[in-house]
């Protein structure tokens, strides 16, 4: 097949590629704060749309054809389907930033590993064991206490409920996104797969701008920045080191390294910003991440090594 990455790439390769990226993550947050005034289908659009064309000049001088990749078992509709969910998903959680706090955001968002986990479970009929299970329920109930939490919290985010449900939203989109890119990784080189996937979330961030917006707005050059930050920091390094790694590593265990965002962002969102989580929120969070931690354990049955 034509230029897939070999199977015995250097498991320290993986793991700093991962290390770099997921540093980045906690930084999206706090980088969305400084364009709040930007519509976040603009912000997306910008995000994705700086990404392709930060791409390009590496993607173009191998490049792999559509027809090329499908024939290598990379059928087209995914690549499509993968970059619609990475643009909804990306669009959903910039504009929950703008109704809810940094730390609340970013914990919601990261809920996806539980989410993953339920879905190779009714979907592919994998079995898990029950102490995988008894972290699914804690860390639901961990985001219904957020939630509670942030609601007490009126003056400060008086539409919290919506931010929070947005960011939520946003996980369950990326776990329909990581589904498809564990698959389609499996025949395609990173640059092709990074390339077609920004793309089609570009053009889906811009349609969905045209149509909600009615056209682009006029753009300061901070959120410009913004976006060429968000661009080459949480999208190329942060969501490529993913790409790269999924096709080598367990998804699910890949997934919740992400939760890393949370700590990163909420400690970052403090000093830069001054937001103080209620008690209630910081103990909300522990009882996610605990329960996440606790997917984390898992081991299935019967289950052939990765």
């Amino acid at each position: 097949m034509k230029g897939t990455e070999q199977n015995d790439t250097p498991l320290l390769k993986v793991v700093l590629l991962l290390i770099a990226g997921l540093m980045t993550f906690g930084f999206a947050p706090i980088l969305v704060r400084f364009a709040t005034d930007v519509e976040p289908l603009a912000l997306a659009a910008m995000r994705t749309g700086f990404a392709v064309l930060m791409l390009l000049p590496f993607w173009w001088p191998k490049r792999a054809t559509l027809k090329m990749l499908s024939e290598n078992g990379a059928k087209f509709y995914l690549l499509i389907a993968a970059g619609v969910s990475l643009g909804m998903h990306f669009t959903l959680w910039i504009a929950s930033l703008h109704y809810t706090s940094v730390a609340s955001a970013s914990v919601l968002v990261t809920m996806h590993p539980v989410m993953l986990i339920i879905a190779e479970s009714l979907i592919f009929r994998k079995n898990f064991r029950p102490l995988v299970w008894i972290g699914v329920f804690v860390a639901f109930g961990g985001s219904v206490l957020l939630g509670l939490a942030d609601d007490t919290q009126m003056d400060q985010f008086p539409d919290a409920l919506l931010g929070n449900s947005l960011a939520f939203i946003s996980a369950v989109i990326f776990v329909i996104y990581f589904l498809l890119g564990r698959s389609i990784r499996q025949h395609t080189e990173w640059i092709d797969y990074v390339f077609y996937v920004y793309l089609y979330a570009a053009i889906t961030c811009a349609v969905l701008t045209l149509i909600w917006v009615g056209g682009f707005p006029v753009l300061s050059t901070t959120a410009v920045l913004v976006g060429v930050a968000l661009a080459a920091g949480p999208t190329i390094l942060g969501h490529g080191a993913m790409n790269y790694a999924v096709k080598y590593v367990s998804p699910t265990l890949l997934s919740t390294l992400v939760l890393s965002e949370a700590v990163v962002a909420a400690i970052a969102a403090f000093f830069i910003f001054g937001e103080i989580p209620s008690v209630l929120s910081l103990s909300a969070m522990v009882v996610i991440v605990a329960g996440v931690s606790l997917s984390w354990t898992r081991r299935l049955v019967n289950r052939k090594p990765d």
